[in-house]
């Protein structure tokens, strides 16, 4: 059960990349308070964890009013994937400065924590692990995203700027092999369902 529980934590750990948003949340709540940025924390990880339900227990019924199969998700949301672990790794990070007020549920809540790439990984997994362990392994991801923010400037401090940056890199290489490995996944699903016997 625990080793089932890895599979489906460890591809969601990769897409949310706590560690890779640290720089973007510091520059994001530079200079503000730590209670503000406190109460920041608290909303971004109850948006986050709204969205990301939601999205898992609705998202069938959402693919089965559209035609959209689960190949088809996967081939498009690997697509998707692909891209933005390839501009995150050859573009810098730019960060738009907001007020305090808006920055909770966006973009720190969504689509920094949860994005496009926590809710494609999301709803393959369901499909692996489950809807329990695919849930569970979303929210302790969440709950340890805003952990790590709660901590960041100790933690910038012992990484450095540059440290979170090359951390960020690596998560994203990881983050497009995995795209490819769905992409793969959702042909090789296609191509079985038209070559299998008694399917026309």
């Amino acid at each position: 059960m625990f080793s089932e529980f890895l599979l489906a934590f460890i591809p969601i750990f990769v897409a949310v990349d706590a560690i890779g948003l640290l720089p973007i949340f510091v520059s994001l709540t530079d200079g503000i308070d730590r209670p503000t940025k406190n109460r920041i924390i608290t909303q971004s990880v109850i948006t986050a964890a709204c969205l990301a339900v939601v999205f898992i227990i609705a998202g069938r019924a959402i693919f089965k009013f559209l035609g959209i199969t689960i190949e088809d998700f996967m081939i498009a949301g690997g697509a998707i994937l692909f891209c933005i672990a390839m501009l995150d790794l050859v573009t810098p990070n730019k960060v738009e400065r907001r007020a305090p007020s808006e920055l909770a549920a966006v973009p720190i809540g969504t689509p920094l924590m949860v994005g496009p790439a926590v809710l494609t990984t999301s709803l393959i997994t369901i499909d692996q692990h489950g809807v329990p362990l695919t849930i569970a392994a979303v929210l302790i991801n969440i709950i340890l995203a805003g952990a790590v923010f709660i901590f960041s400037d100790g933690l910038i401090r012992v990484l450095g700027k540059a440290g979170a940056n090359a951390l960020s890199k690596i998560f994203s290489l990881f983050l497009a092999a995995i795209a490819v490995m769905m992409i793969r996944r959702g042909i090789v699903a296609i191509i079985a369902q038209h070559f299998a016997p008694g399917i026309t």
